[in-house]
């Protein structure tokens, strides 16, 4: 039986011009002053298409695609505000897609129902650099393949959108600066953004110069990768600035098509979709339920509660699900008591994966992960059970799985 659809978790939002106040900030701030004399943004091919498209036909989609410091609104509201006083007169719908936990892997396979389904998007603003670096930092071709994945997606969909890459700032990401090396989850996004041609605005080598340079310091004024007031209106600061040099100069004559180029990686995600967990064949041990919710108290993220859910928490349930493709994974929580899975592809070999994770014991937390993204092209059949081992820090063997993740 058919259970209601995974609830929507992207939603269309209004730019409020009350929510771009004249904020206080640092004596030594000044969005101007730039430390090193140059700016942080690479416009590449530009925004011509979006610029022309609000500016002649009056109207236009932005979307916002993202972890948390995307869903908590600050620079994104700050960013929507610079639309509708740039382009007066023009019609915008704001698609707010920033989830908290997620990177570019659940991007890539969550970008058909959380954008997409929304109608053409003329400007994609998309950031995963904090969430892949916390999240998979041992998986640097995962923050490619699931980046490369969102552009290609995207691009297939519709070849004249223009996508900006945002890199924002976590404390890890200043040490490596501090060090004279560019972190993994940058140069990732960076090898794709280049190439495709993408602008990408490197905000977190900008606010270690920045504080490097006395401007204002991480503890006492931006306080925390989910920035303060004060940090969300710094990166809105440098967004305005790279959008300002992107709609210099006289409007485009026409649209162009973005060209596709060869995928970096072949193995990238731009196939990426959601399955049907009631597509699944259930073993004893699993059920669907048809509105999940945790009993323990713990913290759940929107969308990942009330919502259909392959349950199980004994060791040795088991389901299994056929899918045509390369590639496949799970979309599950992570909670207090998350466990292991065993997996095999095909009737290969067993392998083990972890499910718990660092912010389990307080958070039934969204996480995705890859089974196998190497598959010969083709129909293929997974099997997922609950492995008897788990990671002493869990109080169980859960497993709690929301979708398929099919490439």
């Amino acid at each position: 039986m058919m259970l209601a659809s995974f609830a929507l978790a992207a939603v269309v939002v209004v730019a409020d011009e009350n929510k771009r106040p004249n904020l206080p900030h640092p004596p030594g701030y000044d969005a101007a002053k730039l430390p090193k004399g140059h700016d942080y943004f690479e416009l590449r091919d530009g925004l011509a298409n979006a610029r022309r498209k609000f500016a002649v036909e009056k109207k236009g989609r932005i979307a916002f695609l993202g972890g948390s410091i995307t869903a908590g609104g600050g620079w994104r509201d700050h960013t929507m505000a610079y639309f509708e006083e740039a382009f007066p007169g023009t019609e915008f719908e704001f698609v707010a897609a920033g989830i908290g936990s997620l990177g570019s892997v659940p991007h890539a396979f969550r970008l058909e129902r959380d954008v997409l389904s929304k109608g053409p998007i003329d400007l994609l603003f998309v950031e995963a650099a904090v969430n892949d670096s916390s999240n998979i930092p041992g998986l640097p071709e995962q923050m490619l393949r699931g980046m490369e994945g969102v552009v290609r997606h995207v691009r297939q969909t519709n070849p004249l959108t223009d996508i900006v890459h945002l890199h924002f700032a976590m404390p890890p990401h200043l040490d490596d600066f501090r060090a004279g090396t560019v972190p993994v989850s940058i140069a990732q996004h960076e090898r794709v953004a280049v190439a495709y041609g993408n602008p990408s605005l490197n905000l977190s080598r900008e606010v270690t110069e920045r504080i490097d340079a006395g401007q204002f310091t991480w503890e006492g004024d931006f306080k925390n990768l989910h920035p303060s007031p004060f940090g969300h209106r710094l990166y809105a600061d440098s967004i305005a600035r790279m959008l300002d040099a992107a709609f210099a100069g006289p409007v485009a004559d026409a649209m162009r098509p973005h060209v596709l180029p060869a995928p970096v990686d072949p193995k990238s995600y731009e196939r990426g979709r959601f399955g049907d967990i009631a597509s699944a064949r259930l073993g004893e041990g699993f059920v669907l339920e048809s509105s999940w919710k945790p009993k323990d108290g713990k913290g759940t993220r929107a969308g990942f509660v009330e919502v259909p859910a392959l349950v199980a928490t004994e060791p040795g349930a088991e389901f299994s699900f056929d899918f045509e493709g390369t590639g496949c994974g799970l979309f599950l929580t992570a909670g207090p008591d998350a466990g292991r899975i065993d997996y095999r592809i095909d009737g290969a070999e067993w392998r083990t994966l972890e499910t718990f994770t660092r912010w389990s014991p307080g958070l039934h937390l969204p996480w995705a992960v890859i089974l196998d993204d190497g598959l010969d092209p083709g129909r293929h059949t997974t099997t997922v059970r609950v492995s008897a081992d788990r990671d002493a820090r869990s109080t169980g063997t859960a497993v709690r799985v929301f979708q398929l993740l099919l490439n």
